[in-house]
């Protein structure tokens, strides 16, 4: 249970909200169409009841786009930087919030892996490969 407001915003700032109460579920999706709207392997989301979600400013800038054949999934972006923004599942019954939009720590953790047989053949486990604090040394 959440007993603090925790928010998040998108990339030029001119678009954020808060999420107040219960962080429900933390997910990876590695649905083809999450990974076409992140550019990733996977999605990290939260989803959150609606009750406990609000638009600080700019929900004017949101856009959102939605697959007429896909029963829950959409997507909602800024218009300006193009960022991931949480969106209301076609159900209304979730939001949807992409955790690297989050500003802190939500005190939770990842509970699974959804979509696992989408994933992306040429997925690896992050833990599989070198670690660096910044950018890799140059070879030579």
């Amino acid at each position: 249970m959440l007993n603090h407001e925790i928010t998040g915003r998108c990339l030029c700032n001119r678009v954020s909200y808060a999420i107040t109460g219960h962080l429900g579920i933390f997910q990876y999706c590695h649905c083809s169409r999450c990974r076409k709207f992140t550019g990733s392997a996977f999605a990290a989301n939260l989803l959150v009841s609606p009750a406990d979600f609000r638009w600080i400013r700019g929900e004017e800038y949101v856009g959102r786009y939605e697959v007429e054949e896909a029963q829950h999934f959409a997507t909602s972006f800024c218009k300006f930087c193009g960022s991931s923004l949480p969106w209301l599942g076609k159900s209304g019954k979730a939001v949807v919030v992409p955790a690297g939009t989050l500003d802190d720590d939500p005190l939770i953790r990842p509970m699974h892996n959804i979509f696992w047989g989408s994933r992306a053949p040429w997925y690896i486990e992050p833990s599989a490969l070198p670690h660096y604090d910044e950018l890799p040394p140059r070879k030579r």
